[in-house]
C-alpha cells in the first residue's frame, strides 16, 4: 500500500514512464549502486525485481567480460525506462570519490525518471552528499522491507 506522500511523489514519474517510447532491447530499470553493494543489497533488489517480472539492467550480469565498462553503462542507461539509485552508506562514500556511480547519477539526475531507494541510511545523510538526489522523491526501506520497495517499483513501471 502506498502512502499519500509516495503517491504524490511517484505520480509524475509514472506519467513520464508512460509517455516515453521503449528503446531497443528495453529494460524496465537501470540499477545504480555502489560496487560494495553488488553482492548484498543491490543483488537483493535486483533479484526481487526480476522475480516480479521487472527487467533490470544490472552491471553484474549485463557487462560482459572484456567489454568497456563505461560504454556498457552508457548503453544500459539509454535503454532503461527508469533509473533506480540504491542509496546506501557505501554509495554515499562512493559519490564523494566521483567514481562510476557518480557518473551514472549525473546522467540520471538529468531526467525525470529517477527513483532513489534509501537503504540503511537516511535522506538527511544523502542530503549532505547529494542535495539534488535527496530532493527527489523516492522510497525507503525504513518503512518496510526491500521486498515492499521492489513491489512498489514493479507497480510503478507496470504499464
Amino acid at each position: 500500500m502506498y502512502t499519500t506522500d509516495e503517491v504524490r511523489a511517484l505520480t509524475p514519474i509514472r506519467r513520464s514512464v508512460e509517455a516515453r517510447p521503449p528503446p531497443p532491447d528495453p529494460r524496465d530499470v537501470f540499477l545504480c549502486h555502489a560496487w560494495d553493494d553488488r553482492g548484498g543489497a543491490a543483488k537483493e533488489l535486483h533479484d526481487l525485481l526480476e522475480s516480479l517480472n521487472v527487467s533490470v539492467w544490472f552491471s553484474e550480469k549485463d557487462v560482459l567480460l572484456g567489454s568497456t565498462l563505461l560504454r556498457e553503462i552508457d548503453k544500459g542507461l539509454a535503454k532503461s525506462r527508469v533509473g533506480v539509485v540504491l542509496v546506501t552508506p557505501a554509495l554515499l562514500e562512493r559519490l564523494q570519490g566521483e567514481g562510476i556511480a557518480d557518473k551514472e547519477l549525473s546522467v540520471l539526475l538529468a531526467t525525470d525518471l529517477l527513483v532513489p531507494i534509501v537503504h540503511n541510511t537516511t535522506y538527511e545523510a544523502l542530503r549532505d552528499v547529494s542535495p539534488m538526489l535527496a530532493s527527489r522523491s523516492g522510497l525507503s526501506t525504513v518503512e518496510g522491507q526491500m521486498a515492499n520497495v521492489a513491489t512498489k517499483l514493479a507497480e510503478l513501471i507496470d504499464l
